[in-house]
């Protein structure tokens, strides 16, 4: 079982930062790829920035410029820094791991966290 939890979600002002991190923990394995998602009320679920497990990184053009999407060096928490927010940045945002790694081999999977409330106030 592999549990996935968000956190850093605040409210900020336009133009101000957050982290928000995801942190892995249940099993032996290392986080193949993952996914920041984001929901705001209303609208469907959509990706922010995805990481795999090469490091390579790929952002929405709503996120380019602004938002960085980083791993830590154990693999199991992965980050996403967010700068100059907007009030159309306010939404829950979930991480979406979609591929594990253990002992070489990597698989893939769909486990998502609850979520964590960003609010962007003008």
């Amino acid at each position: 079982q592999v549990q996935l939890v968000e956190s850093g979600g605040d409210w900020v002002q336009v133009g101000g930062s957050l982290k928000l991190s995801c942190a892995a923990s249940g099993s032996i394995f290392r986080i193949g790829s993952l996914g920041w998602f984001r929901q705001a009320p209303g609208e469907e679920r959509e990706l922010v920035a995805h990481i795999n497990r090469n490091g390579g990184k790929a952002y929405t053009d709503s996120a380019k410029g602004r938002f960085t999407i980083s791993r830590d060096n154990a693999g199991n928490t992965v980050y996403l820094q967010m700068n100059n927010l907007k009030p159309g940045d306010t939404a829950v945002y979930f991480c979406n791991v979609d591929s594990i790694c253990a002992g070489g081999m990597c698989n893939s999977v769909d486990y998502w966290g609850q979520g964590t409330q960003v609010t962007v106030s003008s």
